[in-house]
């Protein structure tokens, strides 16, 4: 009788177990729970969305290769990281870089001399976005930092230092958005 009722409940709970495990869902937006990146598959840590004031501006994604709700730990891993935003309206690339800018200063500032030249490449690599546009930064300890829109290549930038620094800006201790950092952390 046990061994009857724990197979329907397989039966009947397998394709939601199995819908789940494909992609997560908010805002309108899904992204997978896994995706492959220069040979690693990488999960998807959490996912939180990004306010400005009142407007919802992007839902963002992080992805790595050892999930952990320990921030200062996922900032410091030698690991292929990728943070994906997928814009919910349309933005300057401008004020995007400002923001990000912003959120250097705000966690970053002692290393923002060593920093200063990259983080003035960074921001030219930051397009106008419409809504529905992705905009990715892939982290592989061997390249350096990938920025990408909509699965295009703009740029590379150098240096641990820098990615670390990047990251920070959502998961330091004064990120651009309190609920994207505890979203982006699987809380």
């Amino acid at each position: 009788m046990k061994k009857s009722y724990i197979f329907a409940l397989a039966v009947i709970l397998g394709p939601a177990f199995a819908w789940a495990q494909e992609g997560r869902t908010l805002k309108g937006v899904t992204l997978p729970v896994q995706v492959a990146r220069e040979g690693k598959v990488l999960a998807l840590n959490g996912m939180g969305l990004r306010t400005r004031i009142v407007f919802k501006v992007y839902v963002g994604g992080l992805y790595v290769e050892k999930p952990s709700k320990d921030a200062a730990a996922l900032i410091a891993s030698e690991q292929n990281k990728l943070m994906e935003l997928v814009f919910l309206r349309n933005v300057d690339g401008g004020t995007v870089a400002g923001a990000i800018s912003e959120g250097f200063e705000k966690n970053s500032k002692e290393q923002l001399p060593a920093l200063k030249e990259r983080v003035e490449k960074f921001r030219k690599l930051i397009p106008d976005l419409k809504k529905g546009d992705k905009l990715s930064f892939f982290y592989e300890p061997a390249r350096g930092l990938s920025v990408e829109s909509n699965g295009k290549a703009s740029g590379q930038i150098e240096g641990k230092d820098f990615a670390d620094a990047l990251f920070r800006c959502w998961l330091g201790g004064i990120p651009a958005d309190k609920d994207l950092k505890k979203g982006l952390l699987g809380e």
